[in-house]
């Protein structure tokens, strides 16, 4: 079964977005390094202002989408539930390709 890999970018519209984000990350990043599975995340400042470089790798897609649960329920999910994401994702199955994240 081949790992998933998500990458892409988080865009924040404002300043109060990219507030929210700075706010919200270090538990978000905390939480999810320790889910089984997950064997490599990453979000940090993009380039562009108000923008988040996303990279992220789990062993396999059940432990991808237990991780997507587990966010879609979070304080981060809830708090960053309007920004905007772009998402490309590898190695899932075709069943289900929207990631929340």
């Amino acid at each position: 079964m081949p790992d998933v890999h998500l990458t892409g970018q988080l865009i924040c519209r404002s300043a109060e977005e990219d507030a929210l984000v700075r706010e919200h990350l270090p538990h978000h990043i905390a939480l999810t390094r320790a889910e089984p599975g997950c064997l490599s995340f990453a979000v940090v400042p993009s380039a562009a202002p108000w923008a988040w470089d996303v990279a992220e790798r789990f062993a396999d897609e059940a432990s991808f989408r237990a991780h997507q649960a587990r966010v879609a329920a979070s304080e981060w999910g809830v708090a960053t539930a309007g920004i905007e994401r772009r998402y490309t994702v590898r190695g899932l199955s075709r069943a289900g390709l929207d990631p929340a994240e």
